[in-house]
């Protein structure tokens, strides 16, 4: 997926890519670490970054029954990634994870970008509905879901530290399912 040519704006690719290639592993303790600042208020030790990698692992983001998409600048520098997941024990959906975007990206609709391709990973993998979970403290993420018809719902399960649980319909019609 390319995105649109702005003047001013940087443009960027969003392909899928390995969840285990060199520079992912890098790219989830930046995650991490930063998910910890915003939600703990606090640095995140090193054995807290590992157990929340081990409590929320994500190789479960690649065929057949999961994606790993990653944008990248016009030099091929990592912007920003976004993983889907079948969830097995919910027929039709799929989970949204790791939508994260590098400083450098923030601000150019690279959010939306990867959530649009998100969407369409999830409904080429079979799925009719999106869910997804976040906190009260990452704002724009909450913003971002609600402008793209996502709708809160009854939390579905729980890797740490959500508080908020969304939901969309892939379906034509477009309502929450």
């Amino acid at each position: 997926m390319r995105s649109p040519t702005m003047v001013g704006m940087p443009t960027w690719t969003i392909e899928q890519e390995p969840v285990t290639g060199p520079e992912i592993g890098d790219v989830m303790w930046q995650y991490f670490g930063e998910m910890a600042e915003r939600v703990m208020g606090r640095s995140a030790v090193e054995a807290e970054l590992r157990q929340a990698l081990e409590r929320d692992p994500h190789r479960d983001l690649a065929p057949p029954g999961g994606a790993f998409l990653v944008a990248r600048d016009g030099t091929g520098a990592f912007l920003g990634c976004v993983g889907v997941r079948l969830l097995p024990e919910v027929p039709g959906a799929a989970e949204l994870k790791r939508m994260f975007v590098r400083p450098a990206g923030r601000g150019t609709g690279l959010g939306r970008g990867l959530l649009v391709a998100a969407e369409a990973a999830a409904r080429e993998l079979g799925a009719t509905r999106m869910v997804c979970e976040t906190n009260t403290q990452l704002t724009e993420a909450r913003a971002l879901y609600a402008a793209h018809a996502y709708e809160e719902i009854p939390p579905y399960e729980g890797h740490g530290r959500a508080d908020h649980w969304f939901a969309k319909s892939l379906v034509e019609d477009g309502t929450a399912g």
